[in-house]
């Protein structure tokens, strides 16, 4: 008789050969360059911690920092973010390779090093934008209470600043990375903010639940955003194998001071003027001019006094 534990030991057998089976794992299996590890999701949440750190220097990080020791203090986060974002980009080319035969990382190297410092050379104008981000949520918000406030607790702020240091990586052309960014603020904040977009100053998002902004939108200066607006596409082009094209411009364009109130759907390559207004839970998909107003038709009352009107 089989005993209990070879029945296991055959069971398990089979199904260690199923998923050792080349034609079960193809698509799902990453074959590594040249035996570089993989994309360290822990090292990217560092990168973009030190990153806020150095952007809000005392809110997050070292607290205790103080004007008299900031420079040592800037100079050693710098100094350790440098190495982390060579180290990452290296891998994440590693990671994004396609050469069937490679057998020589030295370009990847200088080139990972050359980008980092670029990356880091960006940071002032990164931190200038996001004070300017937080002076207008600052403004147009009447329940906050100070700046620190906003920095500290406002989801908007975390999404927006992982998207301004994503997509700068964007712009640097560093693969996997900034997207991995932008989705831990997305599983943070429910807002989700792809990092190809480009985003102009003074940028708002209040409450900020349920936000969607696509990878090929442009939003102008000065715009406001409620929970629950999409900034999407209205359809996909298709290659001749049925596949969808990728990097066609297929998501709105947001021009300087629009507000798009709570709910609010606006798909496709359309173009909402400045100084336009959308109302909330509109559903848009075609250009407006500037200084549109677009709002719901009024609601219709039905009373049902008796069974009337049903």
């Amino acid at each position: 008789m089989v005993s209990f534990n070879e029945k296991n030991t055959t069971a398990l057998n089979h199904v260690v050969k199923e998923l050792s089976d080349p034609k079960s794992y193809e698509l799902v299996y990453h074959k590594p360059q040249l035996n570089e590890e993989m994309i360290s999701v822990e090292a990217i949440r560092e990168i973009v911690e030190l990153a806020k750190e150095i952007i809000f220097p005392g809110y997050f990080g070292n607290n205790a920092v103080r004007a008299d020791s900031i420079d040592f203090y800037m100079g050693v986060s710098v100094d350790k973010l440098f190495k982390l974002l060579v180290g990452q980009i290296k891998r994440g080319y590693c990671f994004s390779c396609n050469e069937d035969n490679c057998s020589d990382c030295n370009n990847c190297v200088v080139d990972a090093e050359s980008i980092a410092l670029s990356f880091i050379e960006s940071l002032p104008a990164i931190r200038q934008k996001m004070a300017k981000d937080v002076h207008a949520m600052f403004l147009y918000d009447p329940a906050s209470k100070g700046y620190g406030e906003i920095i500290f607790a406002y989801p908007a702020i975390i999404a927006i600043t992982h998207y301004r240091i994503a997509h700068r990586l964007i712009e640097l052309n560093v693969p996997i990375i900034p997207r991995i960014i932008s989705e831990m603020a997305h599983s943070a904040t429910g807002i989700d903010i792809h990092p190809g977009a480009v985003i102009g100053e003074n940028f708002v998002i209040d409450h900020g639940t349920g936000v969607v902004i696509g990878e090929t939108c442009i939003i102008g200066n000065n715009v406001r955003l409620y929970q629950g607006v999409t900034l999407g596409a209205r359809s996909f082009q298709l290659d001749e194998h049925g596949n969808p094209v990728k990097g066609v411009a297929r998501h709105p364009i947001v021009e300087d001071d629009v507000i798009v109130y709570s709910g609010a759907t606006i798909l496709g390559r359309v173009t909402i003027g400045k100084g336009s207004i959308i109302g909330g839970n509109v559903w848009l998909t075609q250009s407006i001019p500037a200084n549109s107003r677009i709002l719901q038709g009024k609601p219709r009352e039905t009373l049902f006094d008796m069974g009337s009107g049903i």
